[in-house]
């Protein structure tokens, strides 16, 4: 069985680096999928409030049989909980569902600068840290000036920061702000969301080929030769076996390289972090 291998946060705790994203799967196959996950190798599920699909994620999680400090959980802060204690109050809404006792990363979701509470959000979460009921904190989708803010303001550093990543939108600035913090960067929609060609490009399809993988195994074999932690979603059961046999594919520095120059300045397929009101 394939194993992720683990990367280590600033704090000591450890994150399985190739893990399982729940975004958009249905709340009525989402015990079953990440049962499946869980089955296949995988010990890191990444969900979100926003997915609605917290309870079948703590479903398979409770009923896999693995001990509970063996499967890393990651929930996040919605953006209408960022004040003080709302943000308390859904952290033990997010356990509630999942039916677990604690997280091992709880995220803030987004920023969103226009609300002005991402600071106070920041500080909820400190305080969640110090309850125990998580283990770990990190943000996602920061623009870099707020980034920088909730250090400033708190002195406290995120362990990661998910954002969105992939060959062809490499976000090298917040990338290196993060090597300088000791945050590791953690990429959400890895392999474009299939909203470009990607997968089809000459570049990574040649990779594939010399290795005997799939074009997703070779651009998630990228980023874990970056040292990024990367979520990969699919509920078809060949491809969630797929995605995590990616770690077992190593790439050469030239084919990083080759990879590396494919990214591209209008890239992004998402949000832009620092335009999101809602």
């Amino acid at each position: 069985m394939t194993t992720s291998p683990d990367l280590t946060f600033h704090d000591g705790h450890t994150i399985p680096q190739l893990g399982y994203g729940v975004f958009k799967v249905d709340p009525d196959i989402a015990a079953d999928v990440t049962g499946q996950a869980l089955t296949a190798g995988y010990r890191h599920i990444d969900t979100a409030k926003l997915y609605a699909n917290e309870e079948g994620v703590g479903r398979a999680v409770r009923e896999s049989g693995l001990p509970r400090e063996e499967v890393f959980v990651t929930t996040k802060l919605w953006n209408d909980d960022h004040r003080f204690e709302d943000a308390i109050a859904a952290c033990e809404a997010s356990l509630e569902r999942l039916g677990l006792d604690y997280l091992d990363l709880y995220l803030i979701h987004w920023a969103v600068p226009e609300q002005g509470l991402y600071v106070e959000a920041w500080k909820a979460l400190i305080e969640l840290r110090s309850r125990g009921l998580v283990r770990s904190i990190g943000v996602s989708n920061f623009p870099l000036a707020e980034l920088q803010e909730i250090i400033a303001a708190t002195g406290e550093v995120p362990v990661i920061h998910q954002i969105e990543l992939h060959p062809y939108f490499q976000q090298r600035e917040l990338r290196e702000a993060h090597a300088g913090h000791g945050i590791l960067t953690q990429s959400w929609g890895p392999l474009g969301q299939g909203k470009s060609d990607l997968l089809d490009n000459p570049v990574i399809t040649g990779i594939a080929s010399a290795h005997g993988a799939t074009p997703a195994q070779v651009v998630l074999a990228w980023h874990l030769a970056h040292g990024i932690v990367t979520i990969p979603k699919s509920v078809t059961p060949s491809r969630i076996v797929e995605n995590l046999e990616a770690a077992d594919v190593k790439l050469t520095a030239e084919e990083v390289a080759a990879i590396d120059a494919l990214d591209r300045p209008d890239g992004r397929g998402g949000f832009d972090p620092a335009q999101r009101r809602d």
